[in-house]
């Protein structure tokens, strides 16, 4: 129990760094604090709610997993590299990705609801 406690404390610290530092992180944050209560409207089952808000949060894992790819890369060697420039790319876009992936969700569903 005590580890699942310890970490749970390092997620949150890691959520919170990422809060704190990260622009995009902030944006997606702030994209799932307004999109939940809008999922809850637009959503006519809660399976659709349920995918909506589901959609956003893997922006924002995705989001947090590049920002760790891109500080490792960063401690690995400061200077620009080409193979780290690569790593950095294919994370960005695998945000990209996610995020194209959430914007048809909520479109398809935005449509049916108009």
């Amino acid at each position: 129990m005590l580890r699942l406690y310890k970490a749970f404390l390092n997620t949150c610290a890691g959520f919170s760094f990422g809060l704190r530092t990260e622009r995009a992180i902030q944006q997606e944050f702030a994209l799932l604090v307004i999109g939940i209560p809008l999922a809850v409207w637009l959503g006519s089952t809660v399976a659709e709610r349920v995918t909506l808000i589901v959609a956003i949060v893997a922006v924002l894992c995705v989001e947090f997993l590049n920002t760790a790819i891109e500080k490792l890369c960063d401690h690995v060697t400061p200077e620009r590299h080409e193979h780290i420039k690569a790593i950095k790319d294919m994370g960005s876009s695998a945000c990209f990705c996610a995020q194209a992936c959430a914007l048809v969700i909520w479109g398809v569903v935005v449509v049916a609801r108009v």
